[in-house]
C-alpha cells in the first residue's frame, strides 16, 4: 500500500538529547500502511518519538475494534489487545503528548469509546474486573455491556508499586486479561467476574523508575513478557509547536473510520501463502528463546508478532495476513526486542547492580546508605552486597574507607577499578 504522505527524515535528527549508545533504531518497514501514514502525518508536527506514535496507534486501534478479529495459535485465541510500555530516559521524553494525538483521532472515530472506555489509576484486580464485569444476579447488578477497555497509565511506577504488595491481585488480573479476557479473583469477597473482556494497556515510565521498581518475581510470573517495551525520547525541538494540515488529518480520520468498520466485521484471520513462507523462516528464531532477564521479557515473541501482524492487516482492510503485514510486525517487534535489550540487558544481568552503576555515574561517589536510598531502602543488605560485589568483580566500581566525625568508618563507592588493588569486600 503506497503512502499518501511524504516524510522528511531531517525532522527526526535534531533531538533534544544525544542518542545513547545502544539505543534501538526503528526500521522503516514498521511504518507500513495506515499506521505508517499516521506517523508520517503527525511526526513532523510533534516532539514525540515516531515509535511512540506508532505503537499507541496500533494499541488503540486494536482495542477499538473489539474481540472479534483474532488469530489462532493451536487452541489459543489471540485477539488484538496489546500492552505496551514507553520507557523514556527522562520525564521529558514526550510520552504523554504522543498519546494525545492518537486519542484525538479515535475520539473522532468512536466518541463513545473515548468518553467511557478509557481507564486510569489501576489499583487492584478487583477494580479491573469491576470495570468490565458480568451481571451479578445476587445484587441485581446488570454488569457492563461493552467489554472494550483501554487502560492508560501515564505513571506505570504506581502500578509497579501495587504489584509489590503481598495481597496484590492486579498482576494476575492483567495476565488473564491479556490471555483470554476471562477474569476472576478467587476470593469469597469478590463475586464479580468478567468474560470476553477486551482490555488493552498503554503505560509510560522513566528508565530510572523502571530499574528501581523492577521485581524479578513479576518477571518470572509472566507480567513483563506481555508488554511491548519501547525506548522513547524526544524526536525534535518545536518551540512554537507544529502546523498540522487539518484537511489531511480529516482524510486520515476517514480512513481510520473505514478500517474500524471493516475490522469489526472480521472474525478469524489466517496467513496467506507468502506470509506463511516468511513465518516458517522466522519462527525458529522467534521461538528459540534465550536466558537471562531479557529472555524472560521477550519470551512471548511469537504471540506478540502475530497480534501486531493481525492489526496491520486489519488496518489494510484485509481479512488475510500478508507478507507486508508480517514484515511490518517483525520490524516493530525487533525494535521492542532491542529496547528490552537496552533496558534489561546491560551490563551486569543484574538490575540492582545496573541501578547502582547508574547512580554512581550521576553522583560520582555513594556510601552504603546512599546506595540503599537509590531503592528507597527496599532492597536487603544481601541483595545490595551481591550487586556491589558483581560490579566490583568486573572492575566497574571500587570502594574506599572513610572515617567520619563519630569515629566510625564508612565505605564510599566510586566508579572504576580499585587503584590500590588491595581493598577487600566489606
Amino acid at each position: 500500500m503506497n503512502s499518501t504522505f511524504s516524510i522528511d527524515t531531517n525532522h527526526y535528527t535534531t533531538s533534544s538529547l544525544p542518542t545513547p549508545v545502544g539505543w534501538p533504531e526503528l526500521d522503516d518497514a514498521a511504518l507500513y500502511g495506515l499506521a505508517g501514514d499516521f506517523v508520517r502525518l503527525i511526526g513532523p508536527h510533534s516532539e514525540s518519538a515516531l515509535v511512540a506514535l506508532l505503537l499507541q496507534f496500533l494499541v488503540v486501534f486494536g482495542n477499538v475494534i473489539g474481540r472479534g478479529p483474532h488469530f489462532r495459535v493451536e487452541a489459543d485465541h489471540h485477539a488484538c489487545n496489546l500492552y505496551t510500555t514507553l520507557v523514556g530516559q527522562t520525564a521529558k521524553a514526550r510520552k504523554g503528548t504522543s498519546f494525545g494525538y492518537v486519542r484525538q483521532i479515535f475520539a473522532t472515530v468512536e466518541p463513545k469509546w473515548a468518553s467511557k472506555q478509557i481507564l486510569s489509576g489501576l489499583s487492584s484486580g478487583e477494580g479491573l474486573i469491576w470495570s468490565v464485569r458480568d451481571p451479578i444476579p445476587s445484587t441485581n447488578d446488570v454488569g457492563v455491556g461493552d467489554k472494550n477497555l483501554l487502560v492508560f497509565e501515564p505513571e506505570l511506577a504506581k502500578v509497579l508499586k501495587v504489584l509489590r504488595r503481598d495481597t496484590n491481585t492486579l498482576g494476575p488480573g492483567l495476565r488473564q486479561a491479556w490471555d483470554s479476557g476471562d477474569l476472576r479473583i478467587l476470593t469469597k469477597n469478590s463475586p464479580a467476574t468478567a468474560t470476553g473482556a477486551h482490555i488493552s494497556l498503554i503505560s509510560h515510565i522513566t528508565l530510572d523508575e523502571l530499574l528501581r521498581l523492577y521485581d524479578p518475581t513479576d518477571a518470572a510470573n509472566g507480567f513483563y513478557n506481555r508488554f511491548l517495551w519501547a525506548c522513547v525520547m524526544r524526536s525534535k525541538l518545536l518551540p512554537e509547536g507544529g502546523n498540522l494540515d487539518s484537511e489531511q488529518l480529516d482524510l486520515l480520520i476517514e480512513r481510520v473510520r473505514q478500517a474500524v468498520l471493516f475490522a469489526q466485521r472480521v472474525g478469524e484471520l489466517k496467513r496467506d501463502e507468502a506470509a506463511r513462507d516468511l513465518w516458517i523462516q522466522v519462527y525458529p528464531i522467534l521461538s528459540e528463546g534465550r536466558s537471562g532477564l531479557v529472555g524472560g521479557v521477550i519470551s512471548r515473541s511469537e504471540s506478540q508478532v502475530m497480534r501486531l501482524a493481525t492489526i496491520y492487516a486489519l488496518l489494510d482492510m484485509s481479512s488475510e495476513i500478508r507478507f507486508a503485514h508480517l514484515k511490518a510486525a517483525l520490524a516493530l517487534w525487533q525494535y521492542c526486542e532491542d529496547s528490552a535489550e537496552y533496558i534489561f540487558g546491560d551490563p551486569t544481568n543484574n538490575l540492582v547492580a545496573d541501578r547502582i552503576l547508574e547512580g554512581l555515574h550521576a553522583a560520582q561517589e555513594l556510601d552504603d546508605t546512599a546506595i540503599s536510598n537509590l531503592f528507597n531502602r527496599r532492597k536487603s543488605a544481601s541483595q545490595l552486597n551481591e550487586a556491589k560485589e558483581c560490579l566490583r568483580q568486573q572492575d566497574l566500581i571500587h570502594f574506599i574507607i572513610v572515617g567520619d566525625t563519630g569515629g566510625r568508618n564508612r565505605h564510599v563507592w566510586r566508579l572504576g577499578p580499585d587503584p590500590t588493588t588491595t581493598n577487600t569486600q566489606p
